[in-house]
């Protein structure tokens, strides 16, 4: 109890705020509304999720750097209306019109990373140049029509309306489950070769077992309604497989590195401006494939894609999340907590029939409560002196 209260006071609070709010409220809305909690309506949440939440993994990387991409909503417009004009004006198949968008969004990304890496432009002033860009480029895509409808039957409608059959989906949870476990067991076994503190065994059991009755009861829940959604599965294992690039590579330790003192990661030898453009590069790459998301689960791109609070959205799923604003703290699964956040909220709303206007403020209110959360916690960092 003592250690807790040392790391609250260090600021180390880690993701448990986040949970505790959630849990909270999923609380009220279930308390006020029956059906919240409901197998059809957490099925329909995740859903809801996946595609901005998808680009709220790239703007957590961009935020660890200690920057801001204000083009990613943009970004995943123009990826929409691209992906359409490929398939249907230009009857490309769905995956290589797939493929074709997804490397458009990381030639933008090293666009804009480029200007900002390497010429010094502001970060802020660049993506807000692409904000509005992209945007044009989106508009002349899509003319005259405004809108192009995506046929209801392919591989691109698949991808956010079709769901592992029930077996399948336990099967999945249970192999996330094993690879959980062998990557805690390979991480004490490195540690403890290496001569570092490692967690203790009974903690990695806490964990282990936690994942594994969170995701059997994920399985158990999205099994009673119509099964585990295929888009659920591609957001949750981006989020799994960028928070293993942050964590066990080289790679992911330089972009805490650049995010946590940028004079001193060039002093240690890292290649600042590779590490920078290449950042961007994932986070419009991601922002793509957010777009192709969006686009899917509404079988159709128009001008409003990747618009209104979109961009908004996404970085306030990641700072909700628990992502420093202040750079070199946080992790890709801030990304999917915060958008469970902000996601639960409109979809209590919606069920109480209340108003957006109600939805915008509660937002708001939770984005600065996080925003002072994670202010206290530097500051408590700084203090003690691990900072």
């Amino acid at each position: 109890m003592n250690a807790v209260l040392r790391r609250i006071r260090q600021g180390e609070l880690g993701a448990w705020p986040v949970i505790i709010g959630l849990i909270v409220i999923w609380i009220v809305f279930q308390s006020l509304n029956d059906r919240f909690l409901t197998p059809q309506n957490l099925s329909n949440l995740t859903l809801q999720i996946a595609a901005t939440g998808t680009i709220s993994v790239g703007v957590v990387l961009v935020l660890l750097l200690g920057e801001i991409d204000l083009s990613v909503g943009s970004v995943a417009g123009l990826a929409a209306a691209a992906l359409a004009v490929l398939t249907v004006r230009n009857q490309v198949g769905d995956i290589p019109a797939i493929l074709i968008v997804m490397v458009i969004g990381a030639l933008i990304g090293a666009f804009q990373g480029t200007i900002f890496a390497k010429i010094g432009v502001p970060a802020f002033v660049v993506t807000l140049a692409g904000l509005i860009g992209w945007q044009g480029v989106q508009l002349s895509l899509l003319s005259p029509e405004g809108t192009i409808n995506i046929p209801y039957d392919g591989f691109i409608a698949d991808l956010t309306h079709k769901n592992l059959p029930k077996p399948l989906g336990w099967v999945v949870g249970a192999i996330v489950v094993i690879l959980y476990a062998a990557a805690v067991a390979m991480d004490r076994s490195q540690r403890g070769k290496a001569g570092l503190p490692a967690i203790p065994a009974s903690q990695a059991i806490v964990r282990i077992v936690g994942l594994a009755v969170v995701g059997g009861a994920s399985v158990w829940v999205l099994n009673a309604w119509q099964g585990v959604p295929v888009a659920l599965v591609i957001f949750v294992g981006i989020v799994a497989i960028f928070d293993l690039i942050l964590r066990r590579t080289r790679y992911g330790r330089n972009i805490f590195a650049v995010g946590g003192n940028a004079e001193a990661a060039r002093r240690a030898g890292i290649n600042i401006t590779a590490i920078r453009i290449s950042v961007f590069v994932l986070a419009s790459f991601l922002a793509a494939v957010g777009g192709i998301l969006t686009a899917s689960r509404g079988f159709s791109a128009s001008q409003a894609t990747g618009a209104g609070d979109t961009l908004l959205v996404a970085i306030a799923a990641a700072v909700i999340g628990g992502v420093s604003l202040f750079g070199g703290r946080g992790s890709t699964y801030g990304a999917l907590l915060g958008s469970l956040v902000l996601g639960s909220i409109t979809s209590g709303m919606f069920l109480l029939q209340l108003e957006s206007s109600i939805r915008y403020m509660i937002t708001a209110a939770v984005l600065l409560a996080a925003v002072i959360l994670d202010a206290l916690s530097r500051r408590g960092r700084q203090s003690s002196g691990r900072e």
